[in-house]
């Protein structure tokens, strides 16, 4: 029963948060406007600017920022114990996160839609915007690599996984022009979209499960493999993606997938339920509350690790591009900003409550464990007595422990084992619903494919922003064309992630790139708290609730990279990684000092305001759709 009540707590405080907290914030100290011009309507293009409705956009920015982050950052941290990363989760939520994100929307939208980056060279000073986007341009790096190496081992790890994701594709293009064409109420048809992947979820379990491995046996050609081929591919499709009309794929395919994680949540939750009243699932019983020295050799410590690996789901610098390169430039109205920055946040948090339930209470149920079918997943063999194809006699914490404390080594941990643990715990949870096992394993896979795609070719379209900034700052006129930038910045991409991991095999770091993203990621969130600080300090208005969650963000990340170049990295066989590490300490501590030079004589004095648009372009009043 505890374990319910704890997924029950958790939600209820997300709740009163949203209602005391973020409301406060709203009013009191953004004093958000109904009838102010929003950035969507004032410079309404049909591709990147496009008014739309606040559902549309909660499910486009819930779905990008969300992704697999909430979920794979908890499903490596609860090898600290359950309890440190459940209480980073819930107050790094409401406190830091959430405050994040609402702020870096807040300040783009009075901003006509630019990013932070560019934000920060009129409140900070003009070297500040080029230090930001070069930060960006390196976090995304590593954000492209890592998303697409999490889809590439989903679809090789279960293949049942790999039709109904990409069949969600024509769907969501049919709903976008039902949205285009005028249909005022599309939820019944997102509905009916909805119900036709859930078919596929079947069609794929049951009969076409795809694995590129079965398809080719041992004849890859040189250093390739599934993983690499499937990274590949997603590449190539977020290449296209990035660059139509957000209108016609990212939105709508960002709208059903926000439908779909609402039927899982309330799946899951039902599930949780079930299992814990009936005692399938204890959390107290199946995973230790904290590991203490019951940690792999060389792992990393839980200060500041568990920070910045757990960084979706508690605060993420992701997001301020989200926040402040897509969403604000849909909303319509500037008072939807509350529900679309500050809710979005702790709705993701819920999510990651659930990924540590299912990490814990469910893996503890133990009836599911792929070692046995020899997909890689670490579990050593002692650990898996298979009582039937898709079952193995390994319960409470044995079954916990198998996949996470008898290790060796840190290195020895595989990025799939970690994802793995939430698909198959949450595949557990929809089993106490009467949900066939197999299937149930399906519907999380997909469910963790489709996330990650989202922020894939949500974070392809926001690199392409970064470069032709960069290029256009830089003067490198080539990358301002956005084909040029979008296959440049998805070709560096791959690159990272074709760097090899653990025994020299490439498309498996994985798990060494985490740190680094997390590290990379937490810094850009500090850097945008900053931005926000100077915006609210220009105008006289409190700034204490930002530069706590400041502070923290940027002494976390830069002890966090600061170890993993003494530690884990060296110049050997992890260069670029290294490099990547060292320029990004530079451009935060250039970052910082440019701030403090800039912070005392910014109080009360308003930054220089944007040149005026040209009238025949844009026009605030010209009968567009606001």
């Amino acid at each position: 029963m505890g374990t319910f009540l704890i997924a029950i707590g958790s939600f209820v405080g997300f709740i009163v948060a949203y209602h005391t907290y973020g409301r406060w914030l709203s009013k009191k100290v953004f004093a958000l406007d109904p009838n102010a011009v929003v950035p969507s309507c004032e410079l309404e293009d049909g591709v990147d600017y496009v008014p739309s409705k606040k559902s549309i956009v909660f499910g486009h920015h819930f779905t990008s920022i969300a992704g697999t982050g909430p979920i794979v950052g908890p499903a490596i941290a609860v090898f600290w114990g359950w309890l440190p990363a459940l209480l980073w989760v819930i107050f790094g939520s409401i406190f830091i996160g959430a405050v994040h994100d609402f702020g870096a929307l807040v300040v783009s939208l009075r901003n006509r839609g630019q990013t932070v980056g560019e934000v920060a060279g009129r409140l900070i000073s003009p070297r500040a915007k080029l230090l930001f986007l070069l930060v960006l341009f390196f976090a995304l790096t590593i954000v492209l690599a890592i998303f697409g190496l999490v889809i590439a081992v989903i679809f090789k790890l279960y293949p049942e996984s790999v039709l109904p994701v990409w069949v969600s594709l024509p769907i969501a293009i049919m709903i976008g022009r039902m949205i285009r064409g005028g249909t005022t109420n599309i939820l019944p048809f997102a509905m009916v979209g909805l119900a036709a992947i859930y078919g596929c979820v079947w069609f794929g379990a049951y009969v076409m499960p795809i694995s590129l491995d079965k398809i080719v046996g041992d004849n890859w050609p040189g250093e390739w493999n599934a993983t690499l081929v499937w990274t590949l591919v997603l590449f190539v499709y977020c290449g296209i993606a990035s660059v139509l009309p957000v209108s016609v794929l990212l939105q709508p395919r960002d709208y059903i997938n926000s439908l779909q994680l609402y039927v899982a949540l309330a799946l899951l939750m039902v599930g949780l339920g079930i299992a814990t009243l009936s005692g399938q699932a204890d959390l107290f019983t199946s995973t230790p509350v904290y590991t203490g020295n019951e940690l792999p050799q060389n792992s990393p410590p839980i200060a500041p690790f568990l920070f910045i690996t757990i960084a979706c789901g508690a605060v993420s610098g992701f997001h301020c591009l989200v926040s402040s390169g897509t969403s604000s430039k849909q909303i319509s109205k500037e008072t939807d900003a509350q529900a679309i920055g500050y809710g979005s946040m702790l709705l993701e948090g819920a999510l990651a409550v659930m990924v540590i339930l299912a990490c814990c209470a469910g893996v503890g149920m133990g009836k599911f464990d792929r070692v046995a079918q020899g997909d890689g997943i670490f579990a050593p063999s002692k650990y898996v007595a298979a009582v039937g194809a898709d079952e193995a006699a390994v319960v409470g914490t044995e079954a916990w422990r198998a996949k996470y404390q008898t290790a060796g080594e840190w290195k020895d941990f595989k990025l799939g084992a970690k994802v793995g643990a939430f698909v198959e715990g949450g595949g557990n949870f929809l089993s106490a619903v009467g949900i066939p096992l197999k299937l149930g394993i399906a519907i999380v896979a997909v469910l963790v494919a489709c996330f990650a795609a989202t922020t894939l070719d949500s974070a392809t379209r926001l690199q392409r922003y970064v470069v032709q900034e960069l290029g256009q700052t830089l003067y490198i006129k080539p990358l301002t064309n956005r084909y040029v930038a979008t296959v440049f910045a998805l070709a560096l991409g791959f690159w990272i992630a074709w760097q090899p991991g653990a025994g020299g095999v490439r498309g498996t770091g994985g798990l060494l790139l985490w740190p680094l993203f997390g590290a990379t990621n937490q810094l850009l969130a500090g850097l945008a708290l900053m931005v926000t600080t100077f915006y609210l300090w220009r105008r006289n208005k409190p700034v204490w609730f930002v530069v706590l969650p400041m502070i923290l963000m940027l002494v976390l990340p830069f002890w966090a990279l600061m170890w993993q170049l003494t530690n884990l990295f060296n110049f050997q066989d992890k260069f670029m990684l290294s490099i990547v590490a060292i320029i990004t300490l530079g451009l935060q501590v250039w970052m910082v000092v440019e701030a403090a030079i800039a912070w005392p004589r910014a109080k009360g004095v308003l930054e220089a305001k944007l040149p005026p648009l040209e009238k025949d372009k844009f026009s605030a009043a010209d009968g567009r759709s606001c």
